[in-house]
């Protein structure tokens, strides 16, 4: 029962959470005004824990570059044609959501928050123009700003790739 309960992952330095919060709250505020100046949705659920990945945990293999955009774009192509051509099936949701996972488990970009991704676009019923925005560009626009905040902090993002 113990290892039901036992904490794996290693303690953080305050400072560290303080900062691991105020990037993820920065990235979010900038999504949120994206939406507001040039119109549109640009923030959605499954970006908040793409946030968590990307400033909490940004030497993860799930938060790097190749898995948040590639993650999103896999969720994309599974369910936006399932919600445009059968969009009353809620079963699909489920199967929008495991293919989801499937491939991107094959193509080696296991993002998460792509699962939900899928949920969301498949329950929403959205348009195709949704893989633009707020998913491709939001999640570019997520890495970009992790990329700055990790740089400016002296942490680490993305991993080096080897050589």
């Amino acid at each position: 029962m113990k290892d039901f309960f036992y904490r794996h992952q290693p303690p953080m330095h305050v400072r560290s959470a303080v900062f691991a919060g105020a990037g993820a709250a920065l990235a979010i505020m900038v999504l949120a005004l994206m939406g507001l100046w040039l119109g549109g949705v640009w923030l959605m659920a499954p970006f908040g824990a793409s946030a968590v990945l990307l400033f909490a945990a940004p030497t993860a293999v799930l938060s790097q570059p190749v898995n948040l955009v590639g993650g999103n774009i896999v969720a994309c192509c599974v369910a936006l044609p399932l919600a445009a051509f059968w969009p009353d099936h809620v079963w699909l949701a489920a199967v929008a959501c495991g293919l989801t996972i499937s491939l991107t488990v094959l193509f080696r970009v296991v993002h998460p928050p792509a699962g939900a991704t899928a949920l969301v676009i498949y329950l929403t019923k959205a348009s195709w123009m949704f893989f633009f925005v707020p998913v491709l560009a939001g999640s570019l626009l997520l890495v970009f700003i992790a990329w700055g905040w990790h740089r400016v902090m002296g942490g680490i993002y993305p991993l080096k790739s080897p050589p």
